[in-house]
C-alpha cells in the first residue's frame, strides 16, 4: 500500500503543481481524520508514511500512542481518505503552496487591486494568486481608499495563523521608501550609492541618509535627480511626503545642520556623554527648524541617532554664559 499511496503522491504532485511534501501532509492528515472518523478517536491523530509501513499514532498528553489497524482496515481507510478527505485536504495544501510561494517576497515591492473595505478600515488586496491585508495602521493616513483602486505596498510579512496565513501589507515602512528609491535610482540598485538610514512621516515628510563609495560622486545629486527627476514620482506615489535625501558625514555638528535643512544652523553644540547636540537658528526661523508637528526634527534626530535641542541664537547664548 505504501507504495501505491507513493506513487499517488507523485502524481498528484506532478498534476497540481505542489510540492511532494506538501501532497505527503495532505494525504496524512487525510487518513488521520478518517481514521478518528472509522474508529469514533476523539485525541488528535497522527499518521506516519515510512518506507515500508504506514503508521498511525494517538497523540495524548504529549505522548504518541501507536494505534492497533490490521492492513485490510488500513487499506480500507486509507481508500476512503484518498477519495473523501484527501480532495478537501489537496485544496488547502494548494493554498498554503501559494501563500508560501509570497514568503520569498518578503520585503519588496507587490502591486494589488482592493477588493474591499472593511469596518476597521483594513484593505483586502488581491494580489493575483492570494489575498493580503494592509492593516490601518500601515496606511498613509491621509490616504482614502475603495473597492478597485490599485495600489504598490511593501510585503511586509507572511504570518502563519490557525487554519492558514496572512499576508501583511504596509506603506509606511521604512523599507517600502527604500524599494521605491531602488527601483527608480539604478545607482542604488547597483551599489554605487548606499542609503544608510530612512526615517519617515508617513505622507508628510521623510529623510533619506545616503553615501557613495565613489568620493567624486555626489549622493544627494544623483539621488535627487535632475531637477528632481527621481524624488518626484516617489512623492507622488506617497501622498506628497516631502524627501529630504542627507549627504552622510562623519562629523556629527554637520551633519546635524545637515539634518535640519532648510532651517539655517548658525551655531552646534555637542555633548557626546549624553549624545545630545544644542543647536541655534534665527529666531524668526524656529517654526522651520522644528516643523509642523516638531515633524523635522524629530525625524532629524532619528536619521542621526542623535537627540537635537533647538534654540533661538539668543536663547543658545543664554545657556553658553551659564555653563
Amino acid at each position: 500500500m505504501v507504495k501505491s499511496l507513493r506513487k499517488l503522491i507523485e502524481q498528484v504532485a506532478k498534476e497540481k503543481g505542489i510540492p511532494e511534501w506538501l501532497v505527503e501532509k495532505a494525504l496524512k492528515n487525510s487518513i488521520a481524520l478518517a481514521t478518528k472518523k472509522d474508529r469514533k478517536i476523539k485525541d488528535r491523530v497522527e499518521v506516519e508514511l515510512t518506507d515500508d509501513e504506514v503508521k498511525v499514532y494517538i497523540l495524548r498528553k504529549g505522548e504518541k500512542f501507536p494505534l492497533d489497524i490490521v492492513p485490510e482496515e488500513l487499506d480500507r481507510i486509507a481508500a476512503y481518505a484518498a477519495k473523501e478527505e484527501f480532495l478537501r485536504e489537496l485544496e488547502k495544501a494548494d493554498e498554503e503552496r501559494r501563500y508560501l510561494e509570497f514568503i520569498e517576497l518578503e520585503g519588496e515591492i507587490v502591486l494589488g487591486i482592493v477588493r474591499k473595505v472593511a469596518e476597521n478600515e483594513d484593505l483586502i488586496v488581491d494580489l493575483g494568486k492570494v489575498m493580503a491585508v494592509l492593516p490601518k495602521r500601515e496606511q498613509i493616513p491621509k490616504e482614502v481608499y475603495k473597492v478597485g483602486d490599485r495600489l504598490k505596498a511593501l510585503l511586509l510579512r507572511v504570518v502563519r495563523k490557525r487554519g492558514g496565513y496572512e499576508i501583511i501589507l504596509s506603506r509606511t515602512h521604512p523599507n517600502f521608501l527604500r524599494k521605491l528609491l531602488e527601483a527608480e535610482v539604478p545607482e542604488i540598485k547597483e551599489g554605487e550609492v548606499e542609503i544608510l538610514n530612512i526615517a519617515r512621516e508617513p505622507g508628510e515628510r521623510a529623510k533619506v541618509l545616503v553615501r557613495s563609495k565613489d568620493t567624486r560622486m555626489d549622493p544627494v545629486a544623483v539621488v535627487v535627480g535632475l531637477r528632481g527627476s527621481n524624488i518626484a514620482p516617489i512623492s507622488k506615489e506617497l501622498s506628497g511626503e516631502r524627501i529630504d535625501v542627507i549627504k552622510d558625514t562623519d562629523n556629527i555638528e554637520e551633519l546635524v545642520r545637515r539634518s535640519l535643512a532648510p532651517a539655517p544652523v548658525t551655531d552646534v553644540r555637542v555633548d557626546p556623554k549624553l549624545k545630545r547636540v544644542e543647536v541655534a537658528v534665527p529666531k524668526d526661523k524656529l517654526s522651520l527648524a522644528i516643523g509642523k508637528r516638531g515633524i523635522n526634527v524629530k525625524l532629524a534626530n532619528k536619521i542621526t541617532g542623535w537627540y537635537i535641542d533647538i534654540l533661538s541664537e539668543e536663547d543658545f547664548k543664554k545657556i553658553s554664559q551659564l555653563k
